[in-house]
């Protein structure tokens, strides 16, 4: 239990805590709709939990989400999401990446201007690490987990202790905040906002990654679950109270390190560097915790022949090593990309990943009522109908924008990211069809 909510912990709070409350701030330069936005993302990972921790413990392999959809709407759905959760984590891992490249540069001045080499040697390096067995990529996420949290407790403490007095000094001598839109740019700017905190709560769900490696999951996975939703909102929560306490709202719009601005107003000018420290731990914990996610994914569709079967080799350590190297190949690919890009596709594709999830409980308590299950999730089926439905309607209202402009002005290039993503993921059945074809081929090779 205590690894799930370590992972969980390690692959949520990491680069979009870092961003997000700038970006939310400037698009909604509101306090009441700023927490709003955060507070509607946890009620939708709760809403969501208590549905996860069913099909996590009543299913438990290794992989994710995709086997949940494999079982329960059949091998199509199950490679879309597999396809999906895949690419997304790769590039989580390489968004990480380069925000560490971004902060080395800041705490170590000869290495700026490196971000982009810096981020591939990261994952390069964490590459190495898991490659030597899994007893070191779970020990380092333990550490990692535990330091981070541990800091941004202290963080978030001294900013209610000691920034009071700051916060006075600071909304005398600034300006007034951005003004708050209105109309149709207000609920792209909460859209916007959703995204952005979707993004940053993705995670919750890590332990069901290592579903087979749990000991009791029919006990375990549900704890970890809950405890992971309860310990992130309430660490994302904080942190933004903090910086609220401590900063006027116009120096948090738009402050792509808003938490560096609110400890240098506690610790002096140290407060950037210690952040910035802290930050560098925090994002390592994340990208070791995605590095484990992403070739557990590929080795589950492996397994199940979705995926070339060389991909499930296993090295004395227990680390799939062909599906390491493969999500380090394109985690790298990614970090060539844009940041702002990456996030606003991630975003999609985690939302995606659940609308099929929260379908697939539904499918399955319809299919296989007799199914041994552990755990049943509460409010069933209120609360995995509302996660069903918010998950829909924000897929929905993120490709509306491109459609609108095309209805209006013609305009269908170039996409948003949204719509890039759904083009990515319709790409799916081409690569599907290739897979399986491969796969049987393989098989009937071997047979002969």
């Amino acid at each position: 239990m205590w690894f799930g909510i370590s992972a969980a912990i390690g692959n949520t709070i990491a680069a979009g805590i870092v961003r997000a409350p700038g970006d939310i701030a400037q698009w909604l330069p509101n306090v009441y709709l700023f927490f709003g936005v955060w507070v509607v993302g946890g009620l939708y990972a709760l809403s969501g939990a208590s549905s996860m921790a069913e099909l996590g413990a009543a299913i438990p392999r290794s992989g994710g989400q995709y086997n949940f959809s494999r079982r329960a709407l059949g091998e199509y759905a199950g490679f879309i999401v597999g396809w999906s959760d895949w690419l997304s984590t790769c590039g989580t891992a390489a968004a990480v990446a380069i925000v560490i490249g971004e902060y080395s540069g800041e705490l170590f001045p000869a290495i700026a201007g490196h971000v982009k080499l810096i981020a591939v040697l990261i994952i390069a390096g964490f590459f190495v690490l898991q490659w030597r067995g899994i007893k070191w990529g779970s020990g380092t996420q333990l550490a990692t987990a535990a330091m981070k949290t541990f800091a941004f407790v202290i963080v978030v403490a001294a900013c209610f202790l000691w920034g009071g007095h700051a916060r006075a000094a600071a909304s005398a001598s600034v300006a007034a905040a951005p003004p708050l839109p209105a109309g149709w740019p207000l609920a792209l700017a909460i859209l916007f906002g959703l995204q952005a905190v979707f993004y940053s709560i993705d995670g919750w769900d890590g332990i069901i990654y290592f579903g087979e490696e749990v000991r009791n999951p029919g006990r375990d996975i549900p704890r970890a679950i809950f405890g992971s939703v309860a310990t992130i909102m309430g660490i994302y929560l904080l942190i933004n109270a903090a910086v609220l306490y401590v900063l006027p709202m116009s120096q948090i719009a738009g402050n792509t390190f808003v938490l560096g601005a609110a400890a240098e107003k506690i610790f002096g000018p140290y407060g950037d560097t210690i952040i910035r420290a802290i930050m560098v731990i925090s994002l390592l914990s994340c990208l070791n915790a995605n590095q484990l996610f992403c070739s557990r994914t590929l080795y589950a569709m492996s397994c199940d022949r979705l995926f070339f079967r060389s991909f499930t080799r296993v090295n004395r350590g227990g680390t799939p090593t062909l599906s390491l190297l493969l999500s380090t190949l394109v985690g790298v690919l990614f970090v060539l990309g844009s940041f702002e890009i990456v996030i606003a596709m991630l975003s999609f594709f985690f939302v995606a990943n659940y609308t099929l999830s929260y379908f697939s409980l539904f499918a399955l308590r319809n299919k296989e009522p007799e199914m041994e299950r552990p755990y049943r999730a509460w409010g069933y089926p209120w609360t995995t109908g509302i996660a069903l439905f918010a998950s829909a309607l924000f897929l929905i209202a993120s490709i509306v924008p491109d459609l609108k402009a095309a209805f209006t002005t013609g305009k269908v290039w170039p996409p948003s990211p949204a719509m890039l993503a759904l083009l990515i993921l319709l790409l799916s059945y081409p690569v599907f069809r290739v897979m399986t074809w491969f796969t049987h081929r393989a098989d009937t090779d071997s047979l002969n």
